[in-house]
């Protein structure tokens, strides 16, 4: 399995490039400079004490990936998928793990985009071929890139292709403490996204940080 990421400079790409190098995956972390992403890379595998993690600008990591998270802010993520379109792939997932939160009145919430997820809306953009996925939505960045933590919980994983929802599900189990929960549809991002506003508003009304979801019974 070969993961990039896509703007993945980030500390929700970094956190991810961390997570997967750990788990001896071959990793693609890209972005528009390369100087960046190499920068970005060196600094992941300084952490992993071995060179799992390599720096490519987006067009050559997205040649080379099958698995791609997307992992720039929400109010990017749009023109991140519109500059990349003759660079994806038939049969490769795009995983979109953004989630549009804004501040107001100092606090955290959902910023409304007539009714349809920010999933739903970067699928309209993807080119035929490639399938979006959301997942790692409900999951902290500042959890994910501190790997002295582990992670213990549950990842949501939604998207209209059961066959691209399996294959992202196959990547998380290779994340230790991670356990990959079928969300069925897209339309489930609608759901996951508001989670993660909810998540936030428990870390502060708990003066906490690190708030993520596990469901038990299943």
């Amino acid at each position: 399995m070969r993961v990039g990421l896509l703007g993945g400079t980030g500390i929700e790409g970094r956190g991810l490039a961390l997570r997967f190098g750990a788990a001896e995956v071959q990793v693609t972390l890209g972005s528009r400079s390369p100087e960046r992403s190499a920068e970005a890379a060196r600094v992941c595998n300084e952490i992993l004490g071995r060179a799992g993690v390599r720096g490519a600008v987006n067009g050559e990591m997205l040649a080379e990936s099958d698995i791609v998270f997307l992992t720039v802010p929400f109010d990017k993520a749009a023109a991140a998928v519109q500059s990349c379109r003759a660079d994806f792939r038939a049969g490769q997932v795009l995983v979109d793990v953004t989630v549009p939160m804004i501040f107001t009145g100092g606090r955290m919430d959902y910023l409304d985009q007539g009714g349809r997820s920010n999933a739903e809306l970067l699928a309209a953009e993807l080119p035929a071929g490639p399938d979006l996925v959301g997942a790692f939505k409900t999951i902290p960045a500042h959890v994910l890139i501190d790997t002295k933590q582990p992670l213990e919980c549950d990842v949501f994983v939604c998207g209209d292709s059961r066959q691209a929802r399996e294959k992202v599900m196959e990547a998380v189990r290779l994340i230790p403490s991670l356990r990959p929960v079928d969300a069925g549809p897209l339309a489930s991002a609608r759901i996951l996204e508001r989670m993660t506003v909810l998540a936030a508003q428990l870390n502060r009304r708990y003066r906490k940080n690190g708030a993520r979801f596990r469901v038990v019974g299943i």
